[in-house]
């Protein structure tokens, strides 16, 4: 898959980004039979997470989505995104060790209650573009 680029996300949440990227990879790879870059629904899915990281209210702080109360997917593509890490989480180890280990290592992690006041990136990159 080509290299994944942001021009929205940075540090941690690029990283989530990129995770995401290769997971739907694997998956669209297997059940889809691309080879090489995603299909339409499959990129359209990873623009949503682009999204929805970019408002995430944790912002850099963000855990791991199946540990978040903060439940900010529609229902039908968190069903898709579900069925994605199912499917796929199982096969990153081997083609994308450090960003396996880094999920499994930010699944431990405890959750914040309640997320920062203006932590979300999208909060951040506009107030930098402001000042």
């Amino acid at each position: 898959m080509k290299h994944i680029h942001s021009d929205i996300l940075s540090g941690g949440l690029l990283t989530e980004h990129k995770t995401v990227a290769a997971m739907l990879a694997i998956y669209c790879r297997d059940k889809h039979g691309t080879r090489g870059s995603l299909c339409q629904a499959c990129r359209e899915l990873l623009a949503y997470a682009e999204v929805r990281l970019d408002r995430c209210p944790y912002g850099q702080t963000k855990p791991t989505c199946n540990k978040c109360p903060i439940h900010c997917y529609k229902p039908e593509p968190k069903a898709l995104m579900r069925d994605v890490m199912r499917y796929a989480g199982p096969r990153m180890l081997l083609p994308h060790p450090i960003l396996s280990m880094r999920h499994l290592i930010l699944e431990r992690k405890t959750v914040p209650e309640k997320p920062p006041k203006n932590a979300s990136n999208r909060t951040i990159r506009n107030s930098n573009k402001e000042s």
